[in-house]
């Protein structure tokens, strides 16, 4: 059973149609990319499946309820760790919790510490270096109580190597803590690296015009992007998003 269905789901603005009979789904636990174009509404999606807005036509279901237009039902993570300023670093991972009613510190605090974050736990957000900002976002989208998380290039911004370092610290999170996951990203070696599967969307209206099962096991580590299975891949994922 899928654990999110994404069912001929359309959105336009004003003369603008930016997704066009959008069919997707997945399944409990699974790590699916969504690439595509710039502008070509994968930030709708997240905002559709959010309940920021709601679909022309078509349905958005999650663990079996239909979820258009209902705010809450997932946890987002911004380009951006949008961390609040005022409040400490364990303030902030948890807040999502915390408007549910169901915080628990020890839990937060043990992620922390395995996120090499033990020593910061009551510093303010401008203490830490872009990196453990991101860190402190995710835990707090991982103590979140909803089943889905949405990452929103979360990564973008980071230098290579550091955006590397937060690739394989998310992996080994994921790999402890198992939720579903939605990553929106531009970078074709980003999906292939983190993802059971990837999706590829059209330019306006954007519909799927591809979808790939990831073919290498996990765990995985940095040595996989110079493998030449690797290459390959990411080579025939360009040439279909050149198409």
């Amino acid at each position: 059973m899928s654990h999110l269905t994404i069912s001929h789901v359309s959105k336009r603005f004003s003369a603008n149609e930016v997704l066009g009979d959008l069919n997707f789904s997945v399944g409990k636990e699974e790590f699916i990319s969504i690439l595509g174009p710039s502008g070509s509404g994968k930030s709708t999606i997240f905002n559709l499946i959010g309940g920021l807005l709601t679909p022309d036509s078509g349905e958005i279901w999650l663990e079996g309820i239909n979820i258009v237009g209902a705010r809450g039902a997932i946890s987002y993570m911004p380009q951006s760790p949008s961390l609040l300023p005022w409040r400490t670093v364990l303030q902030n991972v948890l807040l999502a919790a915390e408007i549910k009613g169901k915080k628990d510190p020890v839990k937060a605090i043990e992620m922390l510490n395995k996120a090499g974050l033990g020593d910061y736990i009551h510093a303010l957000p401008d203490q830490l270096s872009g990196g453990m900002q991101q860190r402190v976002a995710f835990i707090r989208a991982l103590l979140s109580p909803q089943s889905l998380i949405c990452l929103d290039e979360p990564f973008s911004a980071l230098d290579e190597l550091t955006r590397l370092e937060m690739q394989k610290w998310l992996l080994a999170i994921w790999e402890e803590y198992r939720r579903t996951i939605i990553f929106v990203t531009h970078s074709i070696e980003e999906a292939l690296f983190l993802s059971d599967r990837i999706i590829v969307l059209s330019q306006k209206p954007a519909s799927i015009i591809a979808e790939f099962q990831v073919p290498f096991n996990r765990p995985r580590d940095e040595s996989l992007f110079f493998d030449e299975e690797f290459l390959k891949w990411k080579r025939k994922i360009y040439y279909r998003l050149e198409k």
